[in-house]
């Protein structure tokens, strides 16, 4: 096996973390009898080798070999193999026709792939059912002959016992008919017969209902998705009749909580433990599901009635996952959301954790427009107690958790036991943190506590910042001066320390206080100076929001106008916005801002220029806020802000207000929901006092 393996030179090829050399090893290690030796080389192989999906020439060489590997039935793991040709396969097809650098090798991996195309309809009808699975998709990517392909995929459908690889041969061929329009009408036509043929299982008939949707789009009626519910609603009473018990949330061993490995912040860990989660898929029909809703697309209300079936099916797999596509829905898409919301929140009482601590995940995430589930939170949260913060069951932890969380940033006092018992117990505290500044009504319990979790903050170990620069934001958003003594020796001890995140940190943080943390001063003004580039218009920033000296300030401002960072020239304008008229001797440096290339700079320059200079600058602020918008949509929530203060000045840019709330899709930076909310609310208020 794996003749003239060492017949290539694969030393002369290179992958995405340097020379291939390693590669023939990573092959040699895949035909492994030691099952972590192999899983370690394929995770590598798709991280080196099939990098992001990119094929390069010693992809294109491996090949052959993958092939050898996955025809033997006495290999290990051979779906897996199977799903690694499919994966470099479809890359490679879908990317041959395109121009490229000589680094890649689409091309000449997709002429290998259709070589030996003949090779997947085999596994495609192989004894194990997840070989079959990871083939069926090849079918409709790589065979020439695209009849034989539609006929291999109608033999299949018949042929599979199982759900789950029947929805894979429906999708299949809406994939060859999208690829291969002439074979549209006959697929379309097969999806009709599939679809009336009350004989066959509901989910395959569920599956021909969607994948016609997604090759015609524009033929969804209002009958479409009705019919998908009903056809769920039949693979539920199936269940439930055949006296089948439904299959269980994945099993959660328990455990205690964990501290993160030496160096790794605990928030690093949760982020990827975080993407793991969301990588996994529990039922069947997920895969299918999702594409259905990726094809109803803005049908926001159409999609809330798929979701609310989903969510009452009797599989706690299926719920999970519908779970997460609710989320996916509510973040992408403007509505109301309400109904979800409480759906979503009923689930909180879910006997299996995982589905629990999903639902109040889900909940914190879209906390922007959660406050219909605010009983629902409150009472999960209280039914449990402060205690279950630290609970020994991983996912009972992580539900409790996520649902003070979500609490919390209701502003909900109900939250405080569990966020005190965090404090207390150092137990995930960080997450409690992050939360801590909304609770403004327990200040006087949460400011000793974090000011005690601040000053243990070892300012020798870099990657403890962003724990200082959580604790920092709180005290800031609390704003109680009894932290100001913490938030000062904090600065000082990073200054020492040169922490120029956590000395960031501190300044913004001071400068929320305004005059009442002079003390910091003697600390702040050599600041101004700073080699550091974020310091240095922090500082100056804090100097103007705690000293007032307009004086002292304007100097620095006007050196931060001439930097080179495009963030100096922004910080700089609006502290210019916020001295305002007295500031009219910048609005020359000011209106150079105008021209800059960035836009984001045009934009804080327009607004301290308005600020500054009164109305006589409305019409060409407003031609650069509206040029800036529509060609930066992100920028919209900023812009309609400063629009708002703009009061009666702004009634020129009512069309385009009024413009943005017609789009469906939610448009505002960083895809946040309580950002788009708020450009929607504020967009309104405009309107109406405008109109």
């Amino acid at each position: 096996m794996f003749r003239g393996l060492y017949d290539i030179d694969w030393s002369s090829m290179e992958h995405a973390y340097g020379s291939a050399a390693e590669v023939p090893g990573l092959l040699l290690a895949l035909r492994s009898p030691d099952g972590e030796e192999r899983r370690k080389a394929l995770v590598r192989f798709y991280s080196a080798v099939h990098h992001q999906g990119v094929v390069v020439p010693c992809t294109t060489a491996s090949l052959p070999f993958l092939f050898e590997l996955a025809g033997d039935v006495a290999a290990h793991d051979r779906a897996a193999i199977v799903d690694l040709l499919v994966s470099i396969g479809t890359a490679a097809v879908e990317e041959c026709e395109n121009q490229y650098a000589d680094l890649v090798d689409f091309a000449g991996a997709a002429a290998v792939v259709r070589e030996r195309a003949e090779v997947f309809v085999g596994f495609a009808s192989d004894a194990d059912p997840r070989v079959r699975r990871a083939a069926i998709p090849g079918l409709a990517l790589f065979l020439d002959d695209t009849d034989r392909a539609a006929a291999v995929l109608r033999d299949r459908l018949s042929a599979e016992p199982e759900t789950a690889e029947r929805l894979l041969v429906v999708d299949a061929m809406a994939t060859l008919a999208l690829r291969v329009p002439a074979l549209s009408d006959g697929a379309m036509a097969w999806f009709d017969e599939l679809a009336a043929d009350t004989t066959r299982d509901p989910g395959t008939r569920l599956a021909a209902v969607v994948q016609q949707a997604r090759c015609a789009p524009e033929q969804i009626s209002e009958d479409t998705v009705p019919a998908a519910i009903d056809l769920l609603r039949e693979m539920a009473n199936a269940t439930v009749t055949d006296g089948e018990r439904p299959a269980p949330a994945p099993h959660v061993t328990p455990t205690t909580p964990e501290a993160p490995a030496a160096g790794v912040a605990p928030q690093v860990v949760a982020a990827f433990e975080d993407l793991d989660r969301k990588g996994l898929v529990h039922a069947p029909t997920t895969h299918l599901l999702r594409t259905f809703h990726e094809t109803l697309a803005a049908r926001v209300s159409q999609r809330t009635a798929l979701l609310a079936q989903q969510l009452r099916t009797p599989d706690p797999g299926s719920r999970l996952d519908a779970i997460r596509m609710s989320a996916e829905l509510m973040k992408s898409w403007r509505g109301d959301h309400t109904s979800l919301i409480l759906q979503v929140s009923e689930h909180l009482g879910a006997t299996e954790h995982e589905v629990a601590a999903e639902a109040a995940a889900v909940l914190e995430e879209c906390h922007a427009i959660a406050e219909p589930a605010r009983g629902a939170l409150a009472a999960h949260v209280a039914a449990h107690g402060p205690d279950a913060w630290a609970a020994p069951n991983s996912e009972q932890r992580r539900a409790h958790q996520e649902a003070v969380r979500a609490l919390a940033r209701l502003g909900d006092a109900r939250a405080v036991p569990s966020v005190l018992a965090a404090l207390d117990s150092g137990v995930d505290a960080w997450r409690a943190v992050e939360v801590a500044g909304a609770l403004i009504e327990a200040a006087d319990h949460l400011v000793p506590r974090l000011c005690a979790h601040l000053r243990r903050v070892d300012h020798t170990q870099q990657w403890l910042g962003s724990s200082a620069a959580a604790l920092l934001s709180a005290l800031g958003d609390l704003r109680d001066q009894a932290a100001l003594p913490s938030i000062i020796d904090t600065l000082a001890a990073a200054v020492r320390h040169d922490q120029a995140g956590t000395t960031s940190s501190a300044l913004k943080a001071l400068a929320t206080f305004g005059p009442a943390a002079a003390p910091a001063l003697e600390t702040i003004r050599p600041l101004t100076a700073a080699s550091d580039a974020h310091v240095r218009p922090d500082a100056v920033a804090a100097l103007w929001a705690i000293g007032g000296d307009r004086e002292e300030v304007m100097p620095l401002l006007g050196e931060l106008l001439t930097g080179r960072p495009f963030f100096w020239k922004t910080r700089a304008a609006d502290v210019l916005a916020e001295i305002g008229p007295p500031a009219v001797a910048a609005l020359p440096q000011l209106r150079q801002l105008l021209t800059d290339r960035y836009d984001w700079v045009r934009i804080h320059g327009a607004a301290a220029v308005w600020t500054i200079g009164g109305e006589a600058e409305t019409s060409i602020v407003l031609d650069i806020l509206l040029q800036a918008w529509s060609q930066n949509p992100a920028t919209g929530d900023h812009i309609v802000a400063f629009l708002d203060r703009m009061g009666l000045a702004a009634e020129p840019a009512l069309p385009q207000v009024r413009s943005e709330l017609t789009l469906p899709r939610r448009n505002a930076r960083f895809a946040s929901i309580r950002r788009d909310e708020e450009l929607q609310r504020v967009c309104h208020a405009i309107i109406g006092r405008l109109s």
